[in-house]
């Protein structure tokens, strides 16, 4: 299951997984474009390990990278507690 984080103003979706059994965390950034229908990204936590780039410019992973460099404390955190909605018990 997948768990919304971040929507950025231009559409950009950031959602993550809950833990996995080996402590990872799956990320993954998407986002809707005209021509090819989504440029897409996925970073595995707590290793920064990203793949199956698709579509982002070198500058947008920049961005994308720092972003969740300094968010993984946060997202890691919400992986284990499900989701923002579970954790608050609404």
């Amino acid at each position: 299951m997948m768990y919304p984080y971040l929507t950025l103003n231009d559409d950009t979706e950031i959602v993550h997984s809950e833990m996995m059994p080996d402590g990872r965390v799956k990320v993954y950034i998407e986002t809707p474009d005209a021509k090819d229908g989504f440029h897409h990204a996925t970073c595995y936590l707590p290793g920064y390990e990203w793949e199956e780039i698709y579509g982002f410019s070198d500058e947008e992973m920049a961005f994308f990278r720092k972003l969740i460099r300094n968010n993984a404390h946060v997202i890691i955190e919400s992986s284990q507690e499900g989701s923002y909605r579970d954790a608050s018990n609404f």
